[in-house]
C-alpha cells in the first residue's frame, strides 16, 4: 500500500490573518472541521482561535472588518 499521500505533514501554524479569517468563516456558519480542512490547519488550532486562547484580538478585528462591507 502506498502511504505517501496519507500523511500530508504538519499542520500550518496560524497567523493573525488566518485567525481573522477563521472568525469570519465561523460567523458565516462554517464548522470548525470545515475551516481546518480549508486552511490545512489542525482543528485544535481552530478551537484555540475561536475561544480566544490564540489571537484574542482577531474576533474584534473580524467584527470591525465585517462592518466595513
Amino acid at each position: 500500500m502506498n502511504t505517501e499521500n496519507l500523511n500530508s505533514g504538519p499542520s500550518k501554524t496560524p497567523s493573525l490573518q488566518d485567525a481573522i479569517l477563521v472568525h469570519e468563516l465561523l460567523g458565516k456558519g462554517y464548522h470548525q472541521h470545515q475551516i481546518a480542512s480549508y486552511l490545512k490547519m489542525n482543528q485544535g488550532r481552530i478551537s484555540e482561535i475561536k475561544t480566544g486562547k490564540r489571537f484574542p484580538q482577531a474576533r474584534e478585528i473580524a467584527d470591525k472588518q465585517g462592518k466595513l462591507f
